[in-house]
């Protein structure tokens, strides 16, 4: 004999799991959105610096040591 399990029975148990999976491991939950966010940064940052002008290492190492604004 076949067991038939409906549709809407499998994805409320799916989602019974995310959310005890999320509950009992918050920390890796937030972990992930971390990286997550950080990663879409450096993609967001990366793109403005492919269209932005280019500067001297000496003008980033002027920003670095403070003397921002002295050029």
């Amino acid at each position: 004999m076949e067991t038939l399990i409906d549709d809407n029975k499998i994805k409320n148990l799916f989602k019974q799991a995310i959310i005890e999976a999320i509950e009992e491991k918050k920390d890796v939950v937030h972990d992930f959105f971390i990286e997550a966010m950080e990663d879409m940064a450096m993609v967001r940052a990366i793109e403005e610096g492919e269209s932005s002008d280019n500067v001297s290492r000496d003008d980033i190492f002027d920003v670095l040591d403070g003397k921002e604004g002295t050029a």
